[in-house]
């Protein structure tokens, strides 16, 4: 008889949770007819946390690629008027990454999407199960355990 493996039961759910918040994500990227790719969509969604414009070595670090799987990124997302490069206006030898207006709108479909593909994913659950899920996500993306409260604390 084996004993039951709760670690790994949990992790293959993890998993298989995972992959299925992509394949959602990706059917509600597709429904919207913006032709890009999950990867590009990441990149997107990256450039828009810069306040100025980066360098694709920045955005390679930030994504944790190669800086070639970069340059291919934004040359489909350049190839279809999403983003443009630009030169640094302090070293013109420096090539800088910048959304176009038809990249502000598609990042605000992107947005779209991914509220509608986690609603999808969210609808089983009551409001106070969502609510709980999100203090346990928080502790798993933060990485430290949620301490008790001291019971002398009130003291």
């Amino acid at each position: 008889m084996t004993t039951p493996d709760p670690e790994g039961l949990l992790a293959e759910q993890l998993l298989r949770l995972t992959r299925r918040v992509h394949r959602i994500q990706k059917r509600h990227l597709v429904r919207r007819e913006l032709g890009i790719t999950p990867a590009q969509s990441r990149l997107l969604r990256t450039l828009a946390h810069y306040a100025s414009p980066p360098r694709m070595a920045d955005l390679a670090e930030r994504l944790e690629v190669v800086p070639r799987a970069v340059t291919t990124l934004v040359d489909g997302l350049e190839a279809s008027g999403k983003v443009r490069r630009v030169p640094d206006p302090a070293n013109r030898r420096v090539i800088r990454i910048e959304l176009t207006d038809d990249g502000h709108a598609a990042l605000r479909e992107l947005h779209a999407a991914r509220r509608a593909a986690a609603e999808e994913i969210l609808a089983p659950l009551a409001d106070e199960q969502r609510e709980v899920l999100g203090e346990l996500l928080n502790t798993l993306v933060d990485g430290t355990a949620a301490v008790p409260p001291h019971p002398d604390a009130s003291c």
